[in-house]
């Protein structure tokens, strides 16, 4: 179903810090917009690898405060962009290869404002949303690396 925004709508539909499956589905359903004729959707996975060795696992941990920062960092794409919604979701517990830890959305009126609004979206959180991820390597060794 569309949803169709009037004035006072918050562009911001959905924000989560999550520990269970997210769904790119309902990601993707909270940006619909009829006055969009662009809709950016980024998915990160659990990869096998990092820097050359191999990952089994990882295993995300947040800061309380995680979705008041996840909103700020929304507002901030809102108010820089023509967006019309945006939406992100991010896992915390423990996450297999393959697992999706993060889904981020946002329509625009055009495609490269969508483009440019969900990469900003993203590179945001990763670097300003306190969301730390502990990777397990396959020879038993692990490591926590900065925000998400």
């Amino acid at each position: 179903m569309t949803h169709l925004p009037d004035a006072s709508d918050d562009p911001i539909r959905l924000l989560a810090v999550r520990d269970t499956p997210l769904s790119l589905d309902e990601v993707y359903a909270a940006v619909g917009d009829d006055a969009a004729g662009g809709t950016a959707l980024f998915v990160g996975t659990v990869r096998d690898h990092d820097g050359g060795r191999p990952v089994v696992s990882l295993a995300y941990s947040a800061h309380p405060g995680a979705e008041a920062e996840l909103r700020r960092v929304a507002e901030k794409v809102a108010a820089d962009f023509p967006v019309r919604a945006v939406a992100a979701v991010h896992r915390t517990g423990h996450l297999a290869v393959g697992d999706v830890a993060v889904v981020a959305a946002v329509s625009c009126p055009h495609r490269a404002e969508a483009f440019a609004a969900c990469a900003r979206l993203v590179e945001d959180l990763k670097h300003e949303v306190p969301i730390w991820k502990r990777q397990i390597f396959v020879d038993g060794d692990e490591e926590w690396v900065g925000a998400c």
